[in-house]
């Protein structure tokens, strides 16, 4: 049994913004996250989902 997760769609990602900014995300496929470099964010993507509640995002330092 493996533990990859899901696969992302690209063109999903180019379309996805930060809901804060509204500025674009970059993909962290280690870190399964989406990251928004003007909010100082990170949201994570859960079984190949973009979580993409504030309340669910994790600070950057």
């Amino acid at each position: 049994m493996t533990t990859e997760s899901p696969a992302i769609d690209r063109r999903m990602l180019e379309a996805l913004v930060c809901p804060m900014t509204q500025t674009t995300l970059s993909y962290d496929a280690a870190a399964q996250e989406l990251v928004s470099k003007a909010a100082k964010m990170a949201f994570p993507i859960r079984n190949g989902i973009p979580i993409m509640l504030i309340s669910e995002a994790r600070a950057l330092d």
